[in-house]
């Protein structure tokens, strides 16, 4: 990509890996995508990094000198509640995933990776991360009051359970996107898709038949073999 045609800057990465080629990869790719990076080869430089500087997402490998992965994310956690943090592992590492995500981390990639998923993974965190100081979310006639936890459509009350509630959420963070069953049941239920599990499906008929009537169907679109949508395209 020319120097003249490359896109504006959208967010500040802070890529943890201890790997040089891997944190070279990164930086040029990443860079290439629009994003000012900065990195860190060893845990503790990385989390010194991710308190002090202005970072916007951490790109994490769970296996590095100094401090674990583990280690850097309840830091951030403890001190930058808000920071997004996408952790990468090693194929078959299922125990880390987990434990990656049970421990604040908002998504994972598994090496090897493409860099355009991961760019995309990243601008889909930035946009989540800048709605989320809103306390009130709104689209399609549809309002989640994410302090109250009440939910209205066309300024009716509906009553959702938790699971409900923060599927709708994602849903409306995201609206006008197609999401994937895989993308959704990661946001929501926090673990890796299943292709025998119908829980997404189950979750949005449920969200669909308290949030519509015959007359005024809730604007939540299957999108065939993919996922689903709500709201209009964008």
């Amino acid at each position: 990509m020319s120097r003249s045609s490359a896109p504006a800057r959208s967010g500040t990465v802070l890529v943890v890996e201890d790997e040089p080629g891997i944190v070279d990869f990164l930086e040029r790719g990443l860079r290439a995508h629009g994003f000012t990076v900065s990195s860190a080869l060893d845990g503790v430089t990385g989390t010194e990094k991710a308190l002090q500087e202005d970072v916007d997402l951490v790109v994490l490998d769970m296996m590095l000198p100094g401090r674990s992965g583990l280690e850097v994310l309840a830091t951030l956690r403890e001190q930058k509640p808000t920071l997004p943090v996408i952790v990468l592992t090693a194929r078959g590492e299922v125990e880390h995933r987990v434990s990656g995500l049970d421990a604040g981390a908002v998504d994972y990639l598994t090496k090897p990776f493409s860099l355009n998923e991961l760019a995309a993974r990243i601008r889909a965190q930035l946009r989540v991360a800048a709605q989320a100081s809103a306390t009130v979310l709104r689209g399609s006639d549809i309002e989640a009051n994410l302090l109250t936890r009440e939910v209205r459509r066309d300024g009716e009350l509906v009553r959702l359970s938790t699971t409900e509630f923060e599927l709708l959420v994602y849903l409306l963070r995201n609206r006008g996107h197609v999401l994937s069953r895989e993308q959704i049941l990661r946001a929501v239920w926090g673990y890796d898709y299943d292709p025998g599990t119908n829980v997404v499906d189950v979750y949005v008929g449920y969200l669909r038949r308290k949030l519509g009537t015959r007359d005024d169907p809730t604007p939540i679109f299957t999108v065939r073999a993919v996922g689903y949508r709500l709201g209009g395209a964008t």
